[in-house]
């Protein structure tokens, strides 16, 4: 097995142009075959509440939650970095920011954690870099605050929206985060933001020029019950889950996926 992955081999797919993978996992058995398979970033995402729990949104995960899961992962991670979804509500203040991050990282064994979030977090994601916690940022459609949207819409259509999206970008650099997810956003806003930004972006509905893509794992096998435009089922064409996995790190890495047809 390779060496594990670093924000700073992130870093260097970005400026060399290397498009870097990324898909959820909720247990150790779909974890190991992403690990095998090559991907850089395994995500558990609180995307479970949809995909496993059966709800419409995700806002009732729950920390526990999401610690049970990522513990699960952790086991299965030798050389894919590990970063699990911090959960609605567990990070309103810096203190209970920094408290839930460290059961994440120190309890289930995740290596960084994923806000949502712009210029309105930014002094959280300080306080937890300032105190080497790893973050990950999310900006575009965020949905923790799908109640607030009216469902799960995309952003940034409207010039303020998209200004403020590549605001929000900038400010989540700057106070450390190491990597950012772009979520339903214009390609060409997502193309401007991964331009303008040093760390890595990482897109799902975001166009192909992100640094990297993610996608739910469930979606891409296609037994999620839902088809968003973003995703693509790549278990049709390949018949089992090894293959659908590989085909979508060649798809990721060849520029072939997303197309224009999954993006905005």
């Amino acid at each position: 097995m390779s060496n594990k992955i670093t924000a700073e081999n992130l870093l260097g797919m970005k400026s060399r142009g290397e498009k870097i993978t990324s898909l959820t996992a909720y247990d150790a058995s779909f974890a190991h075959i992403l690990d095998e398979a090559g991907i850089e970033v395994v995500l558990v995402g609180d995307s479970l509440g949809m995909v496993l729990q059966g709800e419409s949104t995700t806002l009732k995960v729950s920390m526990d939650d999401m610690v049970y899961h990522t513990t699960l992962v952790s086991k299965s991670c030798q050389r894919a970095m590990l970063v699990a979804d911090m959960p609605h509500l567990s990070y309103t203040s810096p203190e209970q920011a920094l408290i839930n991050a460290s059961r994440l990282l120190d309890e289930a064994g995740a290596e960084v954690v994923k806000l949502e979030g712009g210029e309105d977090i930014a002094h959280i994601v300080d306080h937890l870099t300032s105190n080497s916690v790893p973050v990950c940022g999310h900006v575009g459609l965020q949905p923790q605050s799908v109640e607030k949207y009216g469902g799960f819409k995309i952003q940034g259509r409207e010039q303020e929206e998209a200004d403020q999206i590549l605001k929000d970008a900038q400010a989540l650099e700057e106070s450390g985060a190491m990597m950012i997810v772009l979520e339903c956003i214009p390609a060409t806003l997502a193309t401007t933001i991964t331009a303008e930004i040093n760390i890595p972006t990482i897109g799902i509905g975001a166009g192909v020029d992100c640094d990297g893509q993610v996608l739910v794992v469930y979606d891409l096998l296609g037994i999620s019950g839902r088809s968003p435009r973003m995703t693509k089922n790549f278990l049709a064409d390949s018949g089992n889950i090894r293959d659908a996995v590989a085909d979508y790190v060649d798809a990721v890495k060849s520029g072939g996926f997303p197309t224009d047809e999954h993006s905005y």
